[in-house]
């Protein structure tokens, strides 16, 4: 029974799984911004870089 309510009692699982959520919302923000400025650096500098080389 004792070991039962240290195994409840216990948060350290808790906590790791907190660092991960953090950790997961951190790299969606980056892979969205990363994302958004790659496809704006796309549409406007290569394609008028390309259309004066032609």
């Amino acid at each position: 029974m004792t070991v039962l309510r240290s195994f409840l009692a216990d948060e350290n699982g808790a906590t790791a799984i907190e660092y991960c959520l953090i950790a997961a919302g951190i790299a969606l923000a980056i892979i969205t911004a990363v994302t958004n400025t790659g496809s704006a650096l796309l549409s406007s500098k290569f394609i008028s870089i390309s259309a004066a080389v032609k």
